[in-house]
């Protein structure tokens, strides 16, 4: 966006996150983004996050799969996320994915420099691009790669250590595309649509983007985030987390912590989701915490309409009793990235 004043680019050029902590530092502007005494409340109520078990719906007993698609649309009305357990994706396979996420965050700083990204860029090893002026950094490191369609990947940013890390990465995409055609159709229907039209709204060639976030330790968890606390841009995001806590999501402003459950994704929710719903599901707010003693590595994969494709409320979900709140439009990440760096919501650009 025109007119963002934004931090130096010294700044993001200043140690990784994983060599201040190695060196012992502790937080400093522009990382301290907390003050204990004005942070909001929080509640840990972790048994409250909706599970949906993916493979009831498509049981042989119609009561089954009415029962788990209107348990779907409850969590994504509600709470704007849920835990997806039978997905099919083995436990095996995760626990490849964390691993190969881990053993590249612990390689020396000069193999992961390799991929670094440019202070500007998404792609590579490092930071998010530089926020606007008065914003802090995240507590963390990352390494965000365009996943699909395959003629977006830039090879340079893709590790050749660990040696598995590419051939994993592939694979792990390509269930990804399963799994959000399988979750992209069961929104659908738990809404009484057309079980493509979601589908059809992100097009042949919607975007994955896969980014491996890695979250240091740190001695001062009160003044600092791993993550700021914001909605995503995309349609909607799946996250496989490792096993230490820190993601949070906001409900009736309050913080819930998402626990760790092995062989479950946490789907959330997106900006676009709730603008092709005509805000029925709920774009989940969330953040991530840090931790004294242990690091946190996630994965997280977005999913995002195909580039200049316009989505927008489905018609079936516009009547006189819920009239349509939001316009169509296009490349809307584009547009949420602007607002993001200045710590804002962008989805009030889009309502009618």
């Amino acid at each position: 966006m025109a007119g963002i004043s934004v931090l130096p680019a010294e700044v993001l050029l200043a140690k990784r996150v994983q060599e201040m902590v190695l060196y012992g530092e502790e937080p400093q502007p522009p990382h301290i983004c907390r003050d204990d005494c004005t942070d909001e409340d929080v509640s840990v109520m972790p048994s409250l996050i909706p599970i949906i078990d993916l493979s009831l719906l498509s049981s042989l007993e119609p009561s089954t799969s009415h029962e788990e698609l209107h348990k779907l649309r409850s969590a994504l009305c509600s709470w704007g996320c849920f835990q997806a357990i039978g997905h099919g994706i083995p436990k095996s396979f995760l626990d490849k994915i964390r691993q190969v996420a881990k053993e590249f965050f612990e390689q020396p700083m000069e193999e992961k420099k390799k991929h670094a990204k440019g202070v500007y860029e998404f792609e590579g090893y490092g930071a998010d691009p530089v926020p606007a002026e008065g914003q802090s950094l995240d507590w963390s490191d990352r390494l965000f790669l365009d996943v699909y369609p395959e003629d977006r990947r830039k090879p340079k940013f893709w590790p050749e250590n660990p040696t598995s890390f590419r051939e994993v990465l592939e694979e792990y995409t390509l269930k990804m595309r399963m799994l959000t055609e399988l979750v992209s159709k069961a929104m659908a229907k738990s809404l009484n649509l057309e079980e493509n039209c979601f589908l059809d709204q992100f097009g042949e060639q919607a975007v994955l983007q896969a980014r491996f976030n890695y979250y240091s330790r740190c001695q001062r968890p009160d003044l600092v985030l791993g993550l700021k606390a914001h909605a995503d841009g995309s349609g909607y995001t799946i996250i496989l987390q490792n096993d230490v806590e820190g993601l949070q999501v906001q409900k009736d402003k309050n913080w819930i912590t998402v626990p760790p459950i092995s062989d479950a994704l946490l789907i959330l929710m997106a900006d676009q989701m709730e603008i092709m719903t005509n805000g029925i599901f709920k774009s989940a707010v969330h953040r991530v915490l840090t931790n004294t003693e242990k690091e946190r590595i996630s994965v997280a994969v977005f999913y995002t309409p195909e580039p200049k494709k316009e989505i927008g409320p489905e018609e079936g979900l516009i009547n006189e009793e819920r009239p349509r709140i939001f316009k169509k439009v296009k490349d809307y990440a584009d547009i949420h990235w602007g607002y993001y760096q200045q710590g804002k919501r962008a989805l009030h650009v889009a309502r009618v």
